[in-house]
């Protein structure tokens, strides 16, 4: 099987991140296993220091180098929030949390805040409030629904709790 240029750069840094981080832990392990003397504890602790900045740079990394895939998980996101709300989700289950959205796209809460914190500049909580904002934005200016029918629609409880949202995302207030 042939590989592109592209495939096999990637299979190389592939291999080129397993190693440093097994070369990491091997160091660590041989230190643990060295007499103890009066370094042995900064040694340790600027390998572990190391290894936890490299994870990072690694983790990191992803976000930048897979752009494609990750605007596919934004579009992926923006789909379920319209299926959900077009279905009335919202009436029975109320507003979508992150931890059902993450579930639903098969991602940890975390990785998919870090994702959309890097795609859109915001975590997951303040995209789905975004995504509420403009869908009241649009029910306010093309149905004749009232305040508290919309926050209704939108999966809150109370009209006072959508008002507030509102009124901190837009800097527009509502009186009942």
């Amino acid at each position: 099987m042939a590989f592109s240029l592209m495939q096999f750069l990637k299979h190389c840094f592939c291999l080129r991140k397993k190693d440093i981080i097994s070369n990491l832990f091997t160091s660590i392990t041989n230190e643990l296993d060295t007499n103890i003397d009066a370094f042995t504890q900064d040694v340790l602790v600027s390998q572990i220091e190391l290894l936890l900045n490299y994870s990072n740079r690694f983790y990191n990394r992803q976000f930048i180098t897979r752009k494609a895939i990750n605007n596919d998980i934004v579009d992926a996101l923006n789909k379920l929030l319209e299926v959900y709300y077009d279905r009335g989700n919202c009436l029975e289950m109320g507003i979508p949390s992150v931890q059902y959205i993450s579930k639903e796209l098969n991602l940890s809460q975390r990785y998919l805040s870090d994702l959309l914190q890097s795609v859109t500049g915001l975590n997951t909580q303040q995209y789905i409030q975004n995504v509420m904002i403009e869908r009241a934005k649009d029910k306010l200016s093309t149905t004749e629904l009232t305040i508290s029918e919309i926050a209704y629609e939108l999966g809150f409880e109370y009209p006072q709790s959508f008002s507030k949202l509102f009124k901190n995302k837009t800097n527009i207030s509502f009186s009942f």
